[in-house]
């Protein structure tokens, strides 16, 4: 994991560890741990996930290569940026490549990484990793999971700020790393 440590003194040590489901999208461990100062707290729970990516792809236009999906947990319709998760042995790049272009299409483009970031690093074992791709194009069909329903948005950089500030875009993972795409950009 690319998480650095600034003080390895406040570290836990892993006593026992039982993993009670093991899903591809959800595995759920407890483990027993001991603080620094001696405590042992018998019943930790860690969600594992794999690695996860995103990218703010853009045409050579400018405009944002975005997605549109339902979203079961809040059980709503989000456009989003794409998203998905890295195959065993995949490096988060080529994830993010092949996640765009199989949800949208769209490939090419001068690809360089955003930010690293973690859901929950109190009850979570993955990073998010955010790229940004500028000058990406059409190169194929979308090529979805039999699972997923996405249609493809393409929207200009007022739209995606106008979602940003009005509150709309609710994944935490993706509005994160377009606040800092925006904010290097010196808007805001």
């Amino acid at each position: 994991m690319d998480c650095k440590s600034n003080d390895d003194s406040m570290k836990w040590e892993v006593l026992e560890s039982e993993y009670l489901h093991r899903r591809p999208w959800l595995t759920v461990r407890r483990d027993k741990v001991r603080l620094p100062d001696g405590t042992v707290h018998p019943e930790y729970y860690v969600l594992e996930y794999p690695t996860w990516v995103n990218v703010i792809a853009l045409t050579p236009e400018g405009k944002f290569v975005m997605v549109k999906q339902y979203r079961h947990g809040l059980g709503i319709v989000a456009t989003e940026l794409c998203a998905g998760v890295a195959e065993e042995g995949e490096v988060p790049l080529e994830a993010a490549r092949r996640e765009l272009l199989e949800e949208t299409g769209f490939g090419g483009g001068e690809w360089e990484l955003l930010s690293v970031l973690c859901a929950n690093p109190g009850s979570q074992n993955n990073l998010s990793y955010s790229f940004v791709a500028r000058g990406v194009v059409r190169v194929a069909e979308q090529h979805l999971d039999e699972t997923e329903d996405v249609r493809v948005e393409i929207l200009d950089e007022e739209q995606v700020w106008d979602m940003l500030v009005n509150d709309d875009l609710k994944q935490a993972l993706m509005a994160a790393p377009l606040w800092r795409f925006f904010a290097l950009k010196g808007r805001g």
